[in-house]
């Protein structure tokens, strides 16, 4: 894994469009590389527009952009404008969400998520060569396909690349995929160190090797949750909420195969037996301390920054810390030890 270029740290930024500007001012102002914008309960691009507006160094992009809820028209329209406005900053983020929000949430077709991803990848690409190079779009896939540009639905050059187009992925399939066809890989936190090494790392350089790509065409990055405080009941109160998160979604099946590499496959099976009963409660005390700091990065403000940098170094490109329940000032404190 990496061993040249430093250990980038990246923020969160709200979706809330009275929140992003002032967000990502303050992301920049102390040094953070990137700033990710969840497709929650506000729409993941909009913030961005402030965030770019507000900046001038910052990377910003969405972490993620649900791409199945949308077409590769749409979405390559919507990064061609961030990248201009953003001046070459915006990174594309996208994930799959899962076939019951895709089909009863957003009312989208699903199907083979991995073969749909690669193909809604290839789209915008051509989509974009089409913008930038005036040559003829003219894809057609088993999903997707784009066969008309006119003048006027061309947008105005610009002098920026193309958006980097990074994919959410944990299994090894589409990890597999996102060495061939992405810029970047975005992890998720209920994702162990040992999980990137064994396997993570392994289908993305399988995926890469295939594309004839190598290692330095891809960043990996990693989302760890941190458990600190400046008091001790601050940090007992940080640790119960990563100990309920990670209990959340070890009870969810995306995630089981992640407990299985750890021997702990048999815990999905009770955690999510209790969350289909709402035992939150009960499941977080099922998180027991080995668990907690396989998936975490648990400690005193003073020691919780080098840790977490130690826990990444060396193994992913960029890092974005979740603080469970700490202040904007220990938050500030932490990170100072990162860089340290």
């Amino acid at each position: 894994m990496p061993d040249g270029p430093r250990l980038k740290i990246d923020g969160g930024i709200p979706n809330q469009l009275t929140r992003a500007a002032e967000a990502a001012g303050a992301l920049e102002q102390q040094g953070y590389d990137g700033g990710w914008t969840p497709e929650t309960s506000h729409d993941p691009f909009l913030p961005l527009l402030l965030a770019a507006e507000h900046t001038s160094r910052l990377e910003v992009g969405t972490n993620i952009a649900v791409a199945f809820a949308r077409n590769p028209m749409i979405v390559a329209n919507i990064g061609w404008d961030l990248q201009a406005y953003s001046k070459g900053r915006f990174i594309l983020g996208l994930g799959t969400q899962i076939q019951p929000h895709i089909e009863k949430r957003f009312s989208m077709p699903w199907s083979h998520p991995a073969r749909r991803m690669r193909e809604f990848v290839s789209a915008m690409h051509a989509i974009w060569d089409a913008w930038r190079d005036g040559s003829k779009l003219r894809f057609e896939g088993d999903f997707y396909t784009h066969k008309i540009m006119t003048p006027m639905f061309t947008p105005e050059p610009q002098p920026y690349p193309k958006p980097k187009v990074f994919i959410a992925a944990v299994g090894e399939v589409m990890t597999e995929m996102c060495g061939e066809v992405a810029d970047g890989h975005l992890g998720h936190p209920m994702v162990s160190k040992r999980y990137i090494t064994d396997v993570t790392t392994p289908a993305l350089l399988r995926g890469l090797q295939s594309a004839g790509r190598q290692r330095s065409d891809v960043e990996v990055s990693a989302e760890v949750l941190v458990a600190t405080g400046e008091t001790d009941a601050e940090l007992q109160t940080a640790t119960a909420a990563v100990r309920k998160q990670i209990a959340f979604y070890g009870s969810t099946p995306a995630y089981r195969k992640v407990l299985e590499l750890h021997g702990w496959g048999d815990l999905h099976e009770e955690l999510n037996r209790l969350s289909k009963e709402g035992e939150w409660d009960a499941m977080a005390s099922l998180i027991d301390d080995e668990m907690l700091t396989t998936f975490a990065v648990v400690g005193s403000v003073g020691e919780v920054g080098a840790a977490l940098r130690r826990r990444c170094e060396g193994v992913v490109d960029r890092v974005l810390p979740i603080f469970m329940t700490a202040s904007q000032p220990c938050i500030t404190v932490a990170m100072k030890e990162f860089r340290q």
